[in-house]
């Protein structure tokens, strides 16, 4: 046994410092993007997103397509978000193109990108994003229609909505959302409470994301270090011509689904996957298939039942290995796709260069951002919001996914697991201090 952990440990060391090293290197990139995600989410309102999503015709396509961009980069957010569209209203489709958008067409993604792997694979995420959306719209037409998609809705609204209506549970009456909503953007711009919401949607993401993060970081080094290559050659098929990338685009979700690491936290594997052999294609539509990591096509039979969760998950498997493959003829054609793979996917140890620099630029902002975020009702931030008390993350209470009633005080959640582990055991996370804070709240008086 000694012997074993003598042998074993330094490769342990070497994979957590490359971890951490990757982490490094896209600090100041996170916070920048988080910190932009949290700006759109405050000052962009969404309101009327579910009524302008009736159908998928091109218009409403795009537009929900730009509701996703400017959304959380979160997929467990993005799922619940589409999902409470869809018991409001919206097309199916078109709450599926709104998930894909605000998954693979954010800000932080490509930027991360660009750090750990350079231009080409965020140029490749940017152009493949709308070919997906695209290739969704086409076959989700044939597939994702007809009685399957009422029972669906029927699911959605009966049993995983919960009967609220979450406008009303929040205080707001149509005149205000009006009011709100036409707001000038000067005066949201050079609101203090405005920035005071805004930092508080970053750090709420940043909550939301952090066991995706570092999952996400760590499963990257170890792969990096641990996994030699004649392994990766066995996985992946190399120099069988047209069979290859086909196989590698088709086993890129595989891997996803069984990775468990969605989001962001799926670029340093990425990095990992394209250090190891993977073709270009299949490292994108790996990229492309966060929302099919198994977690996520539980909470698809969940919300939507077994049959439509099974023909979502092979839709979107078709759909991200078929767009990885178009990406790869496309960058092929125009001769962008890197002719040489890294050694290593990051340096391995500090230095005095742009990046340090970066990084504590970054880390001061972080703090400011923090601050802004702890004194947000100081500010007179807040008022239109709440925190998840499951997991900490930072909802609008007019268009939460899921809601529920404790001790005649209304609480408001990210998702429909949250709330199901708060009503589990309210206790574990309504303390006495938590209590003060609702019953202080005179939005909640009755």
């Amino acid at each position: 046994m000694g012997t074993l952990l003598a042998a074993v440990l330094p490769d342990v060391g070497r994979s957590l410092r490359e971890a951490f090293f990757m982490f490094w290197e896209t600090l100041w990139a996170l916070v920048l993007g988080f910190g932009l995600s949290g700006a759109v989410q405050a000052f962009v309102s969404k309101e009327q997103m579910q009524r302008v999503l009736g159908d998928h015709r091109l218009a409403a396509v795009a537009r929900a397509s730009g509701f996703g961009m400017l959304s959380s980069s979160c997929s467990y957010a993005a799922t619940a978000m589409a999902k409470s569209l869809f018991a409001k209203g919206a097309d199916f489709i078109t709450a599926m193109v709104f998930m894909f958008a605000s998954t693979n067409l954010v800000i932080e993604l490509g930027v991360v990108l660009v750090i750990l792997m350079g231009w080409q694979f965020a140029a490749a995420e940017f152009i493949g994003g709308p070919i997906m959306i695209g290739l969704l719209v086409i076959l989700g037409g044939l597939v994702l229609r007809g009685r399957a998609v009422e029972e669906a809705r029927e699911r959605v609204r009966h049993g995983a909505v919960g009967g609220h209506d979450h406008q009303a549970m929040a205080g707001l009456t149509p005149e205000r959302q009006q009011e709100l909503e036409a707001e000038p953007w000067a005066a949201k711009l050079t609101s203090r409470a405005g920035w005071a919401d805004a930092a508080s949607y970053s750090v709420a993401d940043m909550t939301m994301l952090r066991k995706e993060l570092a999952i996400g970081y760590t499963v990257a080094g170890f792969l990096a270090v641990m996994v030699p290559l004649h392994v990766w050659n066995d996985v992946f098929l190399r120099g069988h011509g047209f069979w290859t990338p086909v196989e590698n685009a088709l086993i890129g979700p595989f891997i996803a689904l069984i990775s468990f690491v969605c989001s962001i936290g799926n670029v340093p594997m990425a990095a990992a996957l394209w250090h190891g052999g993977i073709s270009f294609g299949g490292v994108i539509s790996f990229v492309f298939a966060d929302l099919i990591a198994l977690p996520l096509v539980l909470i698809y039979r969940k919300y939507y039942g077994t049959r439509m969760a099974l023909r979502l998950t092979a839709t979107f498997w078709a759909v991200m290995s078929t767009a990885g493959l178009i990406v790869e003829g496309i960058f092929r054609l125009a001769g962008w796709i890197p002719g040489s793979r890294p050694r290593q996917i990051v340096p391995t140890g500090f230095a005095w260069n742009y990046t340090t620099v970066l990084n504590i630029v970054f880390l001061v902002v972080l703090g400011i951002l923090y601050w802004l975020y702890r004194n947000r009702e100081r500010l007179g931030g807040g008022t239109s919001l709440a925190i998840d008390p499951v997991c900490g993350m930072q909802v609008r209470r007019a268009d939460a996914p899921a809601t529920t009633l404790h001790e005649d005080r209304p609480l408001w959640f990210c998702s429909d697991g949250c709330r199901d582990r708060f009503e589990g055991n309210p206790e574990r996370y309504v303390h006495p201090p938590a209590r003060a804070r609702i019953a202080s709240d005179p939005r909640d008086q009755p």
